[in-house]
């Protein structure tokens, strides 16, 4: 059963969280731009992510001082490394290492548009890799939200490029489309220490790669800059991405984040007096569509919950009764090991990693 009554609260959050997310990263791109006239794109890439890693790292640090908090959400285990090290290699290594390199042979509103690429090939991954569903409806409208970037996308002449910068930022896509579907795995772990593990690990290891190729060492005012730039479009960026991830699934999550490249665009606008023309209007207007439509969207069942054991914050519902250790704490929202006993019902749902069951 699928209808559009009513937005569902719990879509309208892991949405707005999936917008957040997209636009603080697609207004990334145009200031990225303005600092390459000043560092190299490899010292850049490291500073955007150990600014968010830094900042994220204070984060914890902070809110260990109120219990509560630190409970609401379960810890990174040893045996979420692997997945993680291949997430941090593709996200924060190799797709923004590609991205500096191209950004420094494209112009900022071409290298805004190239990452239109990311959302396709991401919601392909998720589907044929990852199997996750995504019905007629919610394939119309993240059609009707690709077509928008198409058209803001749509710039003849303007395309007069190197094609190795226009290489790098489409490997760069496909680098980060496989680093969401893996982050999708992660996704019930703490978001805040996810990111800054994240944060951390790719900006030093890009670091020591721009050392060893020579890049110069960024002066005092481009450091600061590189890392407030990073604290804010990348480190908050990566946690909302991590929440709507676990609420959305891939798919609905990359529809959402495909209006950050036209985000980038608008701000190119703004920052480098680069053009706007009607056709970014018009591709405004289907984005639009798209969102309402998604946004909008009820997915609805009957479907079975085989058994599952894992660990996550959660509240009581329906899917989560279950009988408690002593002295686990029960009040509001709390994270520890828990098992889901089989159970077959219908609700609204999306394919987080609670609902990934086959559709006739």
């Amino acid at each position: 059963m699928r209808g559009l009554a009513r937005v569902d609260p719990l879509h309208a959050r892991g949405a707005a969280m999936a917008l957040g997310s997209a636009i603080l990263w697609g207004a990334s791109t145009p200031f990225s731009k303005i600092l390459l006239r000043r560092t190299g794109p490899l010292i850049l890439a490291a500073l955007l992510y150990l600014g968010a890693g830094l900042a994220l790292v204070v984060v914890l640090a902070l809110r260990r001082r109120s219990p509560s908090d630190g409970a609401a959400e379960a810890a990174l285990r040893a045996s979420d490394l692997p997945l993680l090290a291949a997430a941090t290699f593709c996200g924060a290594i190799l797709g923004p290492s590609l991205m500096m390199f191209g950004l420094l042979r494209v112009s900022a509103v071409t290298g805004s548009l190239l990452l239109n690429l990311e959302p396709p090939l991401t919601i392909l991954l998720a589907i044929v890799w990852f199997r996750e569903h995504l019905g007629r409806r919610q394939a119309g409208a993240a059609a009707l939200i690709l077509a928008g970037t198409v058209l803001v996308g749509y710039r003849p002449g303007e395309l007069a490029s190197q094609w190795s910068g226009i290489v790098a930022v489409a490997l760069a896509c496909l680098a980060w489309a496989i680093d969401t579907n893996l982050n999708q795995r992660l996704s019930l772990r703490d978001p805040v220490a996810l990111a800054g593990v994240k944060g951390l690990l790719g900006g030093f290891s890009i670091l020591a790669v721009a050392l060893l190729a020579g890049e110069a060492r960024p002066s005092p005012g481009v450091l600061a800059t590189g890392l407030a730039l990073g604290t804010i479009t990348y480190g908050v960026s990566m946690v909302l991405f991590f929440r709507a991830l676990r609420q959305l699934g891939t798919a609905r999550v990359a529809a959402y984040f495909a209006t950050g490249p036209f985000v980038g665009a608008l701000t190119s606008v703004v920052v480098l007096d680069e053009t706007l023309r009607g056709l970014d209007l018009a591709a405004m207007g289907l984005m639009a569509a798209g969102l309402v439509m998604l946004l909008r969207e009820t997915h609805a069942h009957e479907h079975v919950h085989e058994v599952m054991e894992h660990d996550h914050a959660h509240t009581h519902d329906e899917h989560h009764d279950h009988a408690h250790e002593p002295g686990v704490s029960t009040a509001g929202r709390h994270a520890h090991p828990h098992r889901h006993a089989p159970l077959v019902h219908a609700h609204p749902h999306t394919p987080d990693l609670h609902h990934r069951h086959r559709h006739d």
